[in-house]
């Protein structure tokens, strides 16, 4: 039996109206290395994206050419955002909402990498770094970061605040990592991400009873390159805000450290507050959580001692003990 075209039988207006319905439906998915920051905005308290000087403002990224926003992708899940410097090849920073984690599974065995900044029009997911030789054009290789004695793969948004195995295997990305010293990214850093898991999960639960809670990791841009490809951050901070039920308001804090080693050994990041980031990070007009109620001016470091010892929350200075007793 013959079949004709479905053309044959409607009015060529109909019949090219048709076919672009079809294709509008069933065409190629929005690609995840997308235009604008909103298009990730689900991974941002209010969805509202921080202010970086010279980087991004207002929620538009000034130099579009050179850095990308990711909707990181693992298997068709979008898991969490990161606005990637290509010139530098590391990420400005990477955002999580932070929800009740689960038990996540083993590391992958290799590390991904983003297509899209290769080619727009690869495939939406990350995938398996296979590169044997030379570099990438727009980002890191895992070959950049082997045999370095000094510096490891660092985190921004870390595999443990993961809500599931494919979270957390879609942050072993190279677009979510950078050059960390070795005794930094295991010691102070380590411990810090430690602590503020521990505090969300016991304090950042939202009027529905659920365990809630907005991280924004970053990096700021040093002199030095690993292997002349990738820059070697000269700071890395984190800041995250959440709403406790319990407490009735809005509970925000920040850590950051410079990118050497660890002296001495048992080193704390002390918890800050976000006014304390933005001033030390030398702009006023830097903000992670712009129109926001997330406190400016606070820390929750007086929650510490509600938690458990493993939680690793660094001890109070003496400063903060008076205030406590005031």
């Amino acid at each position: 039996m013959m079949f004709l075209p479905l053309g044959c039988f409607l009015p060529r207006t109909a019949f090219l109206l048709l076919l672009l319905f079809f294709f509008s439906s069933f065409g190629p998915t929005q690609t995840e290395v997308v235009s604008s920051i909103s298009d990730c905005a689900d991974f941002l308290l209010n969805q509202s994206p921080p202010q970086i000087p010279n980087i991004l403002k207002d929620g538009k990224i000034l130099d579009q050419n050179r850095y990308k926003p990711i909707c990181q992708t693992y298997r068709n899940t979008r898991t969490f955002l990161t606005l990637y410097d290509t010139k530098e090849r590391i990420p400005v920073f990477s955002a999580i909402r932070f929800g009740q984690d689960q038990k996540a599974g083993k590391r992958p065995k290799k590390w991904m990498i983003e297509p899209q900044l290769e080619n727009k029009s690869a495939e939406k997911n990350m995938k398996d770094d296979n590169k044997r030789r030379g570099t990438y054009g727009h980002q890191a290789s895992d070959l950049d970061y082997k045999n370095s004695k000094t510096y490891n793969r660092g985190h921004l948004c870390p595999s443990s605040y993961a809500s599931n195995e494919t979270a957390r295997t879609s942050t072993f990305t190279l677009t979510n990592i950078v050059p960390q010293v070795q005794s930094f990214n295991g010691g102070s850093w380590e411990k810090m991400e430690k602590c503020v898991k521990c505090f969300m999960k016991t304090f950042c639960k939202n009027s529905r009873g659920s365990t809630e809670g907005f991280v924004v990791t970053g990096a700021q841009a040093g002199i030095k390159k690993l292997k002349d490809q990738v820059n070697v951050p000269s700071l890395m901070w984190s800041a995250f805000c959440c709403y406790s039920n319990n407490n009735k308001k809005w509970l925000a804090s920040a850590h950051w450290g410079e990118n050497v080693a660890d002296e001495p050994k048992d080193k704390y990041l002390q918890t800050k507050s976000l006014n304390d980031l933005y001033e030390d990070l030398g702009t006023p007009t830097f903000n992670v959580f712009p129109g926001t109620k997330c406190p400016l001016g606070t820390t929750v470091s007086k929650f510490y001692p509600k938690l458990d010892k493993s939680c690793k929350c660094p001890p109070p200075t003496f400063k903060q003990r008076n205030k406590w007793i005031g």
